[in-house]
């Protein structure tokens, strides 16, 4: 049988002590300190530079990007969704010459995260196709997923929702909006019209 004297046992004991909380003191470090926004924010998308208006929603879960025309298909063997956001359901984005909001409609394609089944009420259940995205809001990009549905009717065309507060320490002011500091970068709608037909001429 093998003993352990006291003064070794407390010696034991505070060195496990200071693992631990060096370890709690590097875990704390990591986590970005809180930021407060206002209950509407600009977006930037950041595949696109188009720039959105976002409704910051503790009610929802998932946050979610206006979208029609949702179609998946196979790519490598994995699946993937094609989709279109029309500029001109949503026009917010800042014009320069002749061009109308109308005339632009952008094409993307993303792998599928997973898909959600939505319970509405007096209506069909409805399954959506959720994506991953990066995007800048007040001067920051965050990474977050996004359910693709046609939110045309609605004010905003994008929802933030809790997973990315919770994923980036945000805190929402219900009672004012636009509280950023910082802004994005991003585009014109001639410039981001010229820069997505390049891309489908790419193709």
């Amino acid at each position: 049988m093998k003993f352990v004297s006291k003064a070794g046992a407390a010696a034991a004991l505070f060195f496990l002590s200071t693992i631990v909380v060096s370890a709690e003191s590097d875990s704390n470090s990591e986590k970005r300190s809180p930021e407060t926004l206002g209950f509407v924010e600009w977006v930037v998308m950041q595949d696109t530079s188009l720039r959105l208006k976002a409704r910051l929603d503790t009610g929802a879960k998932t946050s979610s990007l206006h979208a029609v025309n949702v179609e998946p298909f196979d790519k490598d063997g994995k699946e993937w969704v094609s989709f279109q956001i029309p500029l001109g359901d949503h026009e917010d984005q800042p014009t320069e010459g002749e061009l109308d909001h109308e005339n632009v409609t952008l094409e993307l394609e993303r792998p599928v995260e997973r898909t959600v089944l939505i319970k509405r009420k007096g209506a069909p259940s409805q399954r959506r196709y959720v994506v991953r995205m990066e995007f800048c809001i007040a001067g920051t990009t965050h990474e977050t997923q996004f359910s693709l549905t046609d939110r045309g009717k609605f004010s905003y065309p994008v929802l933030l929702g809790r997973r990315f507060m919770r994923d980036d320490n945000i805190l929402v002011d219900s009672a004012d909006a636009f509280l950023a500091k910082r802004e994005c970068e991003y585009m014109t709608l001639k410039e981001l019209a010229e820069k997505h037909q390049a891309k489908v001429l790419e193709k």
